[in-house]
């Protein structure tokens, strides 16, 4: 099938584009058309919203283009397990559609993956790379077998709510009423059985410790100091593998685009001028 951008744009500024494989895929392209253009890759379970909080200030700079997975926010969620070989190609294939040559990456958590597969399969597309929160390994691959099936019974889905909000968040926020937190609790639940399932298998499948060598993009990696999913080794590791990669560890848990936002922003803005 062929590859199409659909003209028609919803009224907030919602577009798609169809993969090859037929799945829609929904974005968002926001600031001034002369700017770079910088995308950013989301955490699993989350929309493009997760980036809510910094667009103003990254328009400021860049050309902002946000999306969403497959099986995830507005696009289409297609059965199967996912592979990260797959979600790579949605993102050339969007940049393709936007007659973009070259991008600055930001990928946060699944995101990171998404642009570690980027930078090693498709490095002429992709000038500044940010790795965030994120891993070049998560196995060993059984662990992740009774997630997927798990995932696959919607009933399990507020459970797997309750470990994303805690494994995301610190406790100070978690015990307060958050609005912030229960936005992030709303995009967990509205996030279809099949696409964590299909994220996750992506995941199972993924082992980038030795690839992640091949990297020549200018790179740099954040941690967060009390992550206990990707563990600051693990962007240690990316950044000692990755060819003069810069690393950065903030005091945050998961999502330093929102608990540290304004330190995330100065060394994400700083390094991609």
């Amino acid at each position: 099938m062929t590859m199409t951008l659909n003209e028609t744009k919803a009224t907030d500024g919602l577009n798609f584009i169809t993969t090859g494989d037929g799945v829609r895929i929904a974005y968002r392209i926001e600031g001034s058309a002369g700017k770079p253009v910088l995308m950013l890759a989301n955490s699993i379970a989350t929309t493009m919203n997760m980036w809510d909080g910094q667009l103003a200030e990254l328009s400021q700079y860049f050309r902002v283009l946000r999306y969403d997975y497959r099986g995830h926010g507005n696009s289409d969620t297609p059965d199967g397990p996912y592979s990260f070989d797959r979600l790579g190609r949605d993102v050339i294939e969007l940049i393709d559609a936007l007659q973009l040559d070259r991008v600055h990456f930001l990928g946060l958590s699944l995101g990171g993956v998404v642009g570690q597969w980027l930078a090693i399969h498709a490095p002429e597309r992709i000038d500044r790379l940010i790795l965030s929160n994120t891993s070049s390994y998560l196995g060993p691959p059984e662990q992740w077998e009774s997630l997927i099936v798990s995932a696959l019974q919607p009933e399990n889905l507020p459970g797997f709510a309750d470990m994303f909000i805690n494994n995301w968040f610190p406790s100070h926020m978690l015990e307060s009423e958050n609005a912030l937190v229960a936005s992030f609790r709303e995009m967990v639940l509205t996030t279809r059985p099949q696409g964590l399932a299909g994220a996750w298998a992506a995941i199972r499948d993924m082992d980038m410790r030795r690839t992640a060598s091949l990297i020549n993009s200018p790179t740099l990696v954040i941690a967060g100091q009390y992550n206990t999913v990707t563990l600051p080794g693990h962007g240690e590791l990316i950044a000692d593998t990755v060819p003069n990669a810069k690393f950065v560890l903030l005091p945050a848990v998961h999502l330093s685009n929102v608990e540290f936002q304004d330190e995330f922003l100065r060394v994400v803005i700083e390094f991609l001028s």
